[in-house]
């Protein structure tokens, strides 16, 4: 059976009943699942199940749970999840074109991909192609929730096969696109039947462009191409070629007056001086000489090529919230690898949809830095008058205290340079606990393997306990331990009797590395194991959070099988750590959904009676 495709429009319908659902960039495939065998169909009709073992083995998993609804016909996107919004095609390329089991098998255990489902074609080997789309959702939705699929996409559960829903208002899922970056949305007439092999008008897909506005550098007469690009200082950065989205009337002039009025030629290429600017929309760019699916969009008599700058292109290219005008991007924050104020910027744009979940109803202590490493920092608790109205704010003890609960007061808030933002462990419209933190803090950069000693050995007893936990570097120095807690459980009284029992085995297992001596002048030496500051009023940094006296490095989430000897925070930059999150995904993409499933009631109730590890 052939997929049914939907059709470009770079506007949603107007008339007639919708529903909305993301669109994933992922590769398409048909999921055939059968009593005896399964195979993930792709357009070209090839199985692309070899390459994803991972959902191979979920299948065998539920085999024996889905029989007595097999056949199975399902329709979806193989994808590898940024977000619950976002999917990576770059990675996910990289892994189709593995060769080797063993490579392909590695991947999988290290970055598991998802199987997102929008459709159901078949269930016990009869079709559904004439049903409803809206009943075709109702049926499939059924059947995910009576197996255990999840009911959306999310990076860190289990489930391999998770369902994609609809929503009815457009506005709605456009905020949600742009602010996560998803590859843009899909809308369904409500009442459309299943229309195999065709592309068709009661699918219309509106994708999330970007747009550069760039100048013409070269025409390639052999295959149509245009080259485009922008000024870098005094040179010409190449954003590569396009063909699509012009006009054959256009494409003629600009053809012509590139032959014209070219400085020279090689081959079938014809290069001109920069001269004549455009609009291109593009999905994505990599970093890379080569924007995703560019597409022309207007010829822009009104600009310059001076105009057009790499500067504006990255301001454009991050997506920043159009309430946010940014002001001095070329600023140099931090001297080791030129970072600028835009760096840091794009950085906080790019991390957002990690980040902002653990903001989300805490009241922050901000430490702003107008001069990066140059000039003084200082805190900021209070939420300021010249805040705009979509600051949130939270009311203590006569205090209005700055709350970052949505992409455009993070980035607001990064505009005025607070570099490091600091959480307490609850949110405030509760008294319970949200996580338990351990601080590791040895005494100096140079003492880190003692904070990969504790760490290694504070999994050891946490595993023992059955309880899941995060990792965290510290952005200086040391690391932080994380264990998520189910919301609105556990008393300060609780979470003490715990972690007092930890500390006290930490420094008893091994009393030479160990301390909870609060004198730095009194620990000798020693790792500092600090869980008093997890405590009512203290705070700690937020995960992805830059730290401006450490030069900016990242208190970044890492991954467990990550620690080793070969371990150096001075490693984790903004660069390095945006390409982590490109290449290996969240470490702490679980930590949410791990926390009603924590057995720390168990736990405590070990402790007291002395049953322990």
């Amino acid at each position: 059976m052939k997929p049914m495709l939907p059709t470009l429009s770079f506007l949603p319908p107007k008339h007639g009943d919708w529903l909305y659902e993301i669109k994933y960039d992922g590769f398409r495939g048909m999921l055939e699942w059968t009593k005896d065998n399964s195979f993930l169909w792709s357009r070209n009709g090839n199985d692309l199940l070899p390459q994803f073992p991972e959902l191979k083995r979920f299948l065998n998993d539920k085999q024996d749970e889905v029989s007595d609804i097999l056949p199975l016909i399902l329709d979806g996107e193989i994808t590898l999840l940024e977000n619950e919004h976002k999917a990576n095609f770059g990675q996910l390329q990289i892994r189709g074109r593995m060769k080797t089991k063993q490579k392909i098998e590695e991947a999988s255990l290290i970055r598991p991909a998802k199987y997102l489902v929008f459709d159901l074609l078949s269930k016990n080997g009869v079709t559904t192609k004439n049903i409803p789309y809206t009943k075709r959702k109702e049926m499939l939705l059924s059947i995910c929730k009576q197996f255990g699929f999840s009911l959306n996409p999310a990076v860190g559960v289990e489930s391999t096969i998770q369902y994609i829903p609809p929503i009815q208002h457009y506005q709605s899922i456009y905020e949600t696109m742009k602010s996560s970056m998803s590859e843009g949305i899909v809308a369904k007439k409500a009442n459309s039947l299943w229309e195999a092999g065709k592309r068709t008008t009661s699918w219309i897909k509106i994708k999330n462009w970007k747009t550069v506005s760039c100048f013409l550098t070269a025409y390639d007469q052999s295959n149509g191409f245009f080259y485009v690009g922008v000024y870098k200082d005094h040179d010409i950065f190449s954003l590569g070629n396009f063909i699509n989205g012009i006009d054959a009337e256009t494409k003629s002039a600009l053809r012509n007056t590139i032959i014209g009025n070219s400085q020279n030629k090689k081959g079938d290429i014809f290069y001109i001086h920069p001269s004549i600017c455009i609009d291109l929309y593009y999905i994505e760019w990599n970093g890379e000489q080569q924007l995703r699916e560019p597409y022309f969009n207007v010829i822009r008599f009104d600009l310059h090529p001076s105009d057009c700058t790499y500067e504006q292109f990255l301001i454009t290219d991050a997506a920043f919230p159009k309430e946010i005008t940014i002001t001095h991007p070329e600023k140099i924050l931090w001297q080791q690898d030129s970072v600028t104020k835009l760096d840091f910027l794009r950085y906080l744009r790019k991390c957002s949809p990690m980040m902002l979940p653990f903001l989300k109803n805490r009241p922050l202590t901000l430490i702003r830095s107008p001069h990066g490493e140059f000039g003084e920092s200082f805190y900021q608790k209070n939420r300021p008058e010249s805040a705009p109205e979509y600051v949130d704010s939270y009311f203590h003890e006569s205090n209005e205290m700055i709350v970052c609960n949505d992409l455009n007061t993070l980035m607001w808030l990064g505009n005025q340079l607070a570099i490091e933002f600091h959480i307490p462990f609850r949110t405030f419209n509760s008294q319970y606990v949200s996580e338990i933190v351990f601080d590791l803090d040895p005494p100096s950069r140079e003492e880190f393997h003692l904070a990969i000693k504790a760490s290694l050995i504070l999994k050891k007893v946490l595993d023992s306990f059955s309880l899941t936990s995060f990792v965290k570097l510290s952005g200086n120095k040391g690391m932080q331990v994380y264990i998520p807690l189910p919301n609105d459980t556990f008393t300060w009284e609780e979470t003490r009797m715990f972690t007092e029992f930890v500390a006290q085995f930490m420094i008893t297992y091994d009393p030479t590395s160990f301390t909870i001596e609060r004198l730095k002048k009194n620990r000798n030496g020693k790792l500092y194991f600090d869980y008093i500051q997890h405590a009512e009023g203290k705070t700690i940094v937020a995960p992805y959070s830059v730290r401006n006296h450490s030069k900016g490095l990242i208190a970044a989430p890492i991954f467990w099988h990550e620690i080793n000897d070969h371990l150096n925070p001075a490693n984790f930059t903004i660069k390095n750590v945006t390409e982590r999150m490109n290449k290996l995904g969240d470490p702490f993409s679980a930590f949410f959904s791990s926390k009603e499933n924590q057995p720390f009631s168990e736990t405590l109730q070990m402790i007291k009676e002395g049953r322990l590890l």
